[in-house]
């Protein structure tokens, strides 16, 4: 086995240096100093040491010294990502709050993470249009565009013209940046909101004003993405007026995103991919398609999915990612919009109390999300509303005596109650769908089975404790790695679960940890409590 060389001496420090134990864990993890990687000549062990004096003779004073094996600098959470990342953006660290759907990610949440130096996104996505405007003008008052935010543009294939409405006020409201989620393939919206505002400076160079992270599961979506905008929408949004010809001309030379964010297993809408094997595909592509349209600037590819420890946010970035991205753990924090009662129940869940259900957005399509299986019947009712989607074509084909059950045991009221309230949202939301619905009784009947799979995640933000056995809360296996992480610890009561502590826990963590597997790839023998960091108080 090849062996370190010397490249030096160490010494002249009134301080020991240490070979094992406690001692040793406690010098490893200071990591905001250098570390020098020392050898004692008698047993031939590496240790470890700090300050002193580094020298090329192994004398110095008469005082004793040790051959020097290695110097490793002071290590930052700040630096485990892009640095290009935190630089355009103006962040503290490379780390993401996601955007979690129907204003869980609450404008408190994203003004905390603000403020501690991270980027958070308003989770707008299945919002009402009233809802997510007052939303970023609440933002724009607050933070302004001094500090990093942004704001979500779910892709809404049944709702064209809420996503297009929502995109159109981010552009008015100068939203400089959007987490684009759950797109199978682009759609007119997105396109306008990346293209608007693009110029050419004097250099050549292109200039964005609007930044778009998007998250995919896919590498067929994430080439989308990564490649220019589509002729046909692009000369649609030219004869609409919603672009100039400028736009129209430099969209030829920039991707739709820059910043590329991978999604494994998650919470919510997910694919179930496991990070290690779906991000270097989609970080090898994102090299070829550089190469291959010949941007000047390169892409920044980030990762999410399962990151609820220390762990897995080093793994991360071990992975070559540029930003990490959290969803499922943030939802617990004292500023998400998730009531109490849920943030209780996800502080409880553990890795594998988490299923896939059918998702209200694109429950015709067959799509599921990650749900949260401990304490909810959600999860079961939805994929029974689902079957008999699939097996009839109208809410009549049902046995009346399903049809009974249906309405005593998941809507909690007739049929005809649900359609009366169902009339009321869709007359003021998007009337076409009651068109539609008066011609096509599946049509109906899928609308009325959406009803309750679209309350009961509101049931869980607002705390309807009489539908408490309804609440959908999208989660992923990442909350039970955290539960099982900070169980002992300050983090382990809901009440003291912050989006800044969980972030600043998270990447110190991770940290300590990418320093451990330093030292152990120069032959330190690292014991397996450094590679343990334990949730504390952290400024």
């Amino acid at each position: 086995m090849a062996q370190l060389e010397s490249v030096g001496f160490w010494g002249g420090s009134s301080r020991s240096p240490a070979f094992e134990g406690a001692e040793l864990v406690r010098l490893a993890q200071r990591i905001r100093e250098p570390v020098h990687v020392i050898r004692d000549p008698a047993s031939g062990r590496l240790g470890l040491a700090h300050s002193g004096h580094l020298r090329m003779n192994s004398q110095a004073n008469g005082s004793p010294t040790l051959p020097l094996m290695a110097t490793l600098p002071a290590l930052y959470p700040e630096w485990l990502g892009d640095r290009s990342f935190s630089e355009l953006y103006g962040t503290r660290f490379p780390y993401v709050v996601g955007a979690m759907a129907n204003g869980i990610a609450t404008v408190e949440l994203v003004v905390a993470a603000a403020r501690s130096g991270l980027l958070g996104f308003f989770g707008a996505a299945g919002l009402s249009f009233d809802r997510v405007q007052a939303a970023v003008t609440e933002l724009n008052a607050q933070l302004g565009s001094e500090l990093p935010w942004g704001a979500n543009l779910i892709h809404s294939p049944t709702e064209p013209e809420l996503e297009q409405r929502v995109a159109a006020m981010y552009i008015e409201q100068g939203v400089r940046l959007v987490s684009a989620s759950a797109y199978m393939e682009l759609s007119p919206a997105i396109v306008h909101y990346a293209l608007s505002g693009i110029t050419e400076g004097p250099a050549g160079e292109i200039d964005r004003r609007h930044h778009v992270f998007a998250k995919v599961s896919r590498p067929e979506v994430a080439a989308q993405f990564m490649s220019p905008a589509p002729a046909r929408i692009v000369e649609r949004l030219l004869a609409d007026g919603r672009i100039t010809r400028v736009e129209a001309e430099l969209a030829k030379r920039v991707p739709i995103a820059e910043d590329i964010t991978v999604e494994s297993d998650s919470g919510g809408h997910t694919d179930n991919r496991p990070l290690g094997s779906l991000f270097p595909i989609i970080a090898r592509a994102a090299v070829e398609y550089q190469e291959r349209f010949a941007y000047s600037r390169r892409f920044r590819v980030g990762a999410a999915g399962g990151l609820g420890t220390p762990a897995a946010v080093a793994a991360a970035f071990g992975l070559g990612a540029a930003y990490v991205l959290t969803g499922s753990v943030n939802q617990c924090a004292v500023e998400s919009g998730l009531s109490e009662e849920g943030r209780v129940m996800l502080c409880g869940a553990g890795v594998s109390d988490m299923m896939m259900a059918p998702a209200a957005d694109m429950f015709e399509m067959g799509v599921k999300l990650q749900v949260l299986k401990r304490g909810t019947l959600f999860g079961p009712r939805a994929i029974k509303l689902y079957e008999l989607y699939r097996n009839y074509d109208s809410l009549e084909a049902i046995p009346a005596e399903t049809k009974t059950k249906l309405e005593r045991d998941i809507f909690g009221q007739s049929v005809d109650s649900v359609w009366t309230e169902v009339e009321q949202f869709f007359s003021k939301r998007e009337p076409k769908q009651l068109e539609r619905a008066s011609r096509d009784a599946k049509h109906r009947m899928a609308l009325i089975f959406r009803w309750y799979l679209g309350l009961s995640s509101r049931w869980a933000i607002a705390g309807n404790s009489e539908r408490r056995s309804d609440y959908q809360i999208w989660c992923g296996p990442a909350m039970g790695a955290f539960n099982d992480w900070v169980r002992g610890s300050e983090l382990e009561s809901a009440q003291s679960r912050t989006v800044s502590q969980i972030a600043l826990n998270l990447l110190e963590g991770a940290a300590v940890l990418t320093r451990a597997h330093q030292l152990r790839t120069y032959g330190v023998a690292t014991p397996p409590e450094l590679f343990q960091f334990h949730p504390r108080q952290l400024s």
